[in-house]
């Protein structure tokens, strides 16, 4: 009896040894967790849509994004010490209408970054520097029927760069800005050996009411081909914009002017202005918006105009439900058509207009 007492009591002691250094363990983990974070956020936004085009009928259904991309993400720092910061973010895109969400690739960004008093450096896919006054001085935030257009319209992608490292400034008094080299990763025996290269750069000041943003930027050969024989360079594409918003309280006017261009390529297809007057006024529980955009074609008649009108109502800090009427005048053989986001254009006719709303609800969290 004895004996057996005496295992029951060593069984005991040594379970208790086990069961403390495993508890060491997990407090030893906890304390490493701790000093790092995870957030998880996103936007879940969806709408009842339509489009029409002149003589190309209409299109009616759910769209994914008429106030804010819907999305999913991950981010997170971690205190290095000597105010030194390691930070991530991972962001990808929600096709709310469908339920995709594009094989979970962090499509929007996916940065890794050093950060201090310094500035933050960045590594991986971001936003472009010459994107951010397109939608930021948006009402519309660049989505949905009533977006401002003023981007992509050399059919080159420019809202956010791949193989890119960038520099963001460090909080100045109201000055804000960054930079931004992405790698194009051709072969330096390719006959477009900088192609996809881009370099770009913005510089804010924003101070009581006024916010005021300067950009510019250049993606290097990745338009059609220049006129050298035997060889197809493509040309370059250059983006710049300024844009300034005053805010009354109750009113803030937005102006915004912007410009693509392409050197060397043909008259009507070299360059695009855009002129943009907007504002938003807030009215009731919400924001009443409205933005009317000219976009003009150098050396063409083929020009448009774009009208966009817009509330929200905020029932909630992070739901608003939203309602977005549109209206695109084409002049000469200009054949712009709106869309939304998961809703595809019905296209129109040279000349023709188009028109379109959008009524849903966006949450984020």
């Amino acid at each position: 009896m004895r004996q057996n007492s005496s295992i029951r009591a060593l069984a005991q002691a040594k379970a208790g040894l086990l069961y403390g250094t495993a508890l060491g363990r997990l407090a030893l983990g906890q304390g490493a967790f701790a000093q790092s974070s995870l957030t998880i956020f996103g936007v879940v936004d969806a709408a009842v849509s339509r489009v029409n085009g002149s003589e190309r009928g209409n299109r009616i259904g759910l769209s994914s994004g008429g106030n804010a991309g819907s999305r999913l993400g991950f981010r997170g720092t971690e205190d290095l010490g000597g105010g030194l910061f390691a930070g991530y973010w991972l962001e990808g895109s929600l096709g709310v209408d469908t339920g995709t969400a594009n094989g979970l690739m962090f499509n929007r960004r996916s940065t890794v970054s050093l950060s201090g008093g310094w500035g933050e450096l960045r590594l991986g896919r971001d936003y472009a520097p010459t994107y951010w006054s397109v939608t930021r001085f948006d009402p519309f935030n660049r989505v949905g029927v009533a977006n401002h257009q003023g981007v992509n319209n050399f059919g080159v992608a420019t809202v956010q760069n791949s193989n890119a490292v960038g520099y963001v400034l460090p909080k100045l008094g109201g000055w804000y800005g960054q930079a931004q080299y992405g790698f194009g990763e051709k072969s330096s025996t390719a006959a477009n050996p900088h192609q996809g290269d881009y370099f770009g750069a913005r510089l804010g000041y924003a101070s009581g009411p006024l916010d005021i943003a300067l950009a510019a930027g250049r993606y290097r050969q990745v338009v059609g081909a220049s006129d050298t024989p035997s060889a197809a360079i493509g040309r370059n594409l250059e983006i710049s914009n300024l844009a300034a918003s005053w805010n009354f309280g109750l009113l803030k006017p937005i102006v915004f002017l912007g410009r693509e261009r392409v050197p060397g390529a043909a008259p009507g297809a070299r360059q695009l202005d855009t002129y943009m007057a907007a504002m938003t006024a807030s009215v009731w529980a919400g924001e009443f918006r409205l933005s009317l955009a000219r976009y003009d074609r150098k050396d063409s008649s083929n020009d448009f105009t774009k009208l966009g009108i817009g509330y929200g109502y905020e029932a909630s800090k992070r739901t608003e439900l939203y309602a977005n009427l549109a209206y695109l005048k084409n002049n000469a053989a200009s054949a712009e058509s709106l869309a939304s986001t998961g809703l595809t254009r019905t296209g129109v006719r040279s000349g023709g207009n188009s028109s379109g709303f959008d009524f849903g609800i966006r949450h984020s969290y």
